[in-house]
C-alpha cells in the first residue's frame, strides 16, 4: 500500500491519553488512515521525519472574531495565518448583525451569504461561524440556519442591551441595528433559548451538535461601577478596567442565564471566557443547582497567561477583563480539577490605530479585544507544564472537546483513522520570546509581548496539506467552510 503522506518518528498526543506514543501517521486523501510503529517509509509518496517532536491534533479554536475591526475578507486571510502559527487548524468565529462585522442589520438569510462570500477561498485553516440572534426575526430563522447553512451554534451577549462594547454606555439601538420597538434584554434571551430548544427538539438526530453560548456580564452593574471607578480616579489602566467590570457582574449574569436555561428546558449551554474565581464559582454552583443542564465552561489563553499587572499595556483590554493573579491561579486550578471544558483564543484583531483612542493612557477610550490564536497551543503547553497539566489533557481542551460540542466530531479533534489529517508538530524544548512583529496577524502589538514560551509550533498540515513549515505559513489558502453538525 502506498500512502500520500507518512509522518515518521512522531510522539503522538491523543485526547485523554497519559503520555505521547511513538508512532508514524499515514495520510491518504486528506484523511488519517493509519497510526502505528509498523508503518514503513517506503510505503509513502512523501515522508516527513518528525524527529521525535510531539504530534497534536490541530486545535479547534472555538472562539474567534474575524472581521470585527477589519474587513472580513482581510481578516480571514491574515488572522487564519496567525491561527496556523498557533497550531489552530479550525477556527470558529462569532458573527452578528449590527455595528462592526459587516455593519448592517436585517435578516440572516440576506446577511450570512455575504459572510460566506467574503470569507471564501481566503482562509488558511478550516472555519465555521457561530451566529447571534439579535432580533426577534432571527429566532424564526434558527431552523433555516441549521438546515440550509450548516450553522449549529448560537450566541447571546448579555450586556449589549444597555452597556457599550468598550466600556461606556451608548445608543444601543443604533449599535445593535435592531428594528424599532425591539429590546435586546432578558426577555429576548429567554425567547432565544426557547427558539434554540425548539430547533433541537425538531431535529433530534442533530440535537447534540446544536448549542447556545453566552457572554455573561451584567450591564447595570458595569455601568454603575464604571462611574465609580472614573470618579475615584485612583486606579489606572487594565486594573481600572477590571474594577469597572467587576467579577460579580459575571457571576450574576451566569446565575440568570442558568435559570433561564432551566426554565426553557434548554440543556446545552456554553459559558464563555470565565475570567476568574467568582465567575468559575458561579458556574459550578449553577451546575449543581441545575444538574439536568449540560453546562460547558470556557476559558481563554489570555486569562490563563496574563493579568492586569503582567499584560504589556492597554493592548490587553478585553471583555471580560484580565483579572488579578489570584484569579489566574483559580482558573488554573479549575483546569487541573477538570472543571474547564475547552480553552480558546477569543482572537479579535484590532490594529494599533483602531485600538487606542486619542489618549493612549486612558483605558476607557481603547477598544476591547486582542488577538492571540498564534499563541494558543504553545501557550497552553508552556503554562500547562508549569502546573502539571498532562499533554493528553491539552489535546482535549484545544481539540476534542470543542469539536464534540460544536458539531465537528468525528472529523476534527483527534489523531485517529477516519479523522481529517489536521496535524501539528510541536518542538517541546524550544524556548522563544513573544514578539508581535513575528506574528502574521495585522495587529502590530500583543499583550503577551516579551512573554517566554517553552514550546514552538513547527509544522502544520490541514487535511494533509502542509500550511506551516518551520513556523512560517506556506502555500495558498485551502481552508474550507464547515457545515455543522457533520455526519458520521
Amino acid at each position: 500500500m502506498t500512502h500520500d503522506l507518512l509522518i515518521t518518528n512522531a510522539r503522538v498526543v491523543r485526547p485523554g491519553t497519559a503520555d505521547p506514543v511513538p508512532a508514524a501517521i499515514a495520510v491518504d486523501g486528506g484523511t488519517i488512515t493509519a497510526i502505528g510503529p509498523q508503518l514503513r517509509p517506503e510505503d509513502a509518496r512523501e515522508v516527513v521525519d518528525a524527529r521525535g517532536r510531539l504530534a497534536f491534533p490541530g486545535a479547534v479554536d472555538g472562539h474567534q472574531h474575524w472581521g470585527i475591526y477589519n474587513p472580513l475578507d482581510v481578516d480571514t486571510d491574515s488572522e487564519s495565518r496567525a491561527s496556523a502559527q498557533g497550531g489552530v487548524t479550525t477556527g470558529l468565529t462569532y458573527m452578528r448583525t449590527g455595528q462592526y462585522y459587516l455593519n448592517r442589520g436585517g435578516s440572516y438569510a440576506e446577511f450570512f451569504p455575504e459572510v460566506l462570500k467574503l470569507s471564501q477561498d481566503r482562509s488558511y485553516v478550516d472555519y465555521a461561524f457561530h451566529l447571534a440572534p439579535m432580533q426577534a426575526g432571527h429566532i424564526d430563522e434558527l431552523g433555516q440556519l441549521v438546515d440550509d447553512f450548516g450553522v449549529s451554534s448560537f450566541k447571546i451577549f448579555m450586556f449589549y442591551g444597555s452597556h457599550g462594547l468598550h466600556g461606556r454606555s451608548a445608543d444601543q439601538s443604533s449599535f445593535l441595528m435592531t428594528p424599532p420597538g425591539e429590546r435586546y434584554d432578558l426577555a429576548h434571551f429567554e425567547f432565544v433559548m426557547r427558539g434554540v430548544q425548539r430547533v433541537r427538539a425538531e431535529r433530534p438526530e442533530l440535537a447534540d451538535g446544536i448549542s447556545l453560548s453566552l457572554h455573561c456580564e451584567t450591564a447595570e452593574i458595569m455601568a454603575a461601577y464604571t462611574k465609580l471607578v472614573e470618579e475615584a480616579g485612583d486606579l489606572k489602566g487594565l486594573a481600572a478596567y477590571s474594577a469597572s467590570r467587576p467579577a460579580h457582574s459575571e457571576g450574576l449574569a451566569i446565575t440568570m442565564a442558568s435559570y433561564l436555561a432551566h426554565e426553557t428546558g434548554l440543556p446545552a449551554i456554553n459559558l464563555l471566557h470565565l475570567s476568574g474565581e467568582k465567575a468559575m464559582s458561579a458556574a459550578l454552583r449553577m451546575a449543581q443547582a441545575f444538574p439536568h443542564v449540560d453546562f460547558r465552561r470556557e476559558v481563554t489563553i489570555g486569562h490563563l497567561l496574563a493579568t492586569y499587572d503582567t499584560a504589556a499595556g492597554l493592548g490587553g483590554k478585553v471583555n471580560p477583563p484580565l483579572r488579578a493573579e489570584s484569579d489566574r491561579l483559580a482558573l488554573w486550578q479549575a483546569v487541573l480539577d477538570g472543571h474547564v471544558d475547552w480553552v480558546v483564543s477569543d482572537h479579535a484583531c484590532c490594529r494599533d490605530e483602531a485600538k487606542f483612542g486619542t489618549d493612549r493612557d486612558d483605558v476607557f477610550l481603547a477598544k476591547s479585544g486582542f488577538g492571540g490564536a498564534e499563541y494558543l497551543l504553545p501557550g497552553l503547553i508552556t503554562e500547562g507544564r508549569r502546573h502539571g497539566l498532562p499533554l493528553g489533557r491539552v489535546a482535549e481542551l484545544l481539540s476534542a472537546n470543542p469539536a464534540k460540542r460544536y458539531g465537528l466530531w468525528p472529523r476534527k479533534g483527534d489523531l485517529a483513522p477516519g479523522f481529517d489529517a489536521d496535524i501539528v508538530l510541536v518542538d517541546p524544548d524550544r524556548t522563544w520570546t513573544v514578539r508581535a512583529q513575528e506574528s502574521d496577524s495585522t495587529q502590530e502589538y500583543t499583550p503577551f509581548e516579551g512573554f517566554e514560551l517553552t514550546a514552538r509550533v513547527d509544522e502544520v498540515w490541514l487535511r494533509g496539506n502542509r500550511i506551516l513549515r518551520d513556523g512560517a505559513v506556506v502555500g495558498t489558502p485551502t481552508g474550507r467552510y464547515l457545515r455543522r453538525p457533520v455526519r458520521d
